[in-house]
């Protein structure tokens, strides 16, 4: 991972043929996760998708699992970083995830500088 090896924090591949197997994958690293912590982030890409409509049902037949949609690359670092420098709670980290998951997407635009001929080499 970008941040380096973290402790608690697994992923459950969906790709080609693990898409098949992909619901009773997420079950077991789910159960495992919650031997280990209080509670657990389950990180989806889309709402709607596959791997949140797998987890979705989890966070009513497991205590305390919540799942975050929209997962991003900015989101996942600073949660990783909040973890490594606190102890929040699972509630602290899903609403962190929301607030740095919308703060992560903006729409940028680069003008172009107005160049004098005078100015160039």
């Amino acid at each position: 991972m970008v941040a380096g090896e973290q402790p608690n924090f697994e992923v459950v591949p969906f790709a080609g043929s693990e898409a098949v197997t992909f619901g009773d994958d997420l079950r077991t690293c789910i159960a495992k996760m919650r031997q280990a912590c209080d509670g657990v982030l389950v990180f989806v890409d889309l709402l709607g998708g596959t791997p949140f409509n797998q987890a979705i049902p989890m966070t009513t037949e497991l205590d305390n699992v919540t799942v975050v949609t929209g997962t991003n690359l900015p989101m996942l670092v600073e949660l990783v970083m909040t973890r490594a420098f606190g102890d929040p709670t699972l509630d602290e980290l899903a609403e962190r995830a929301r607030v740095v998951g919308r703060e992560g997407v903006d729409l940028k635009k680069l003008e172009s500088a107005d160049i004098d001929e005078d100015d160039e080499m």
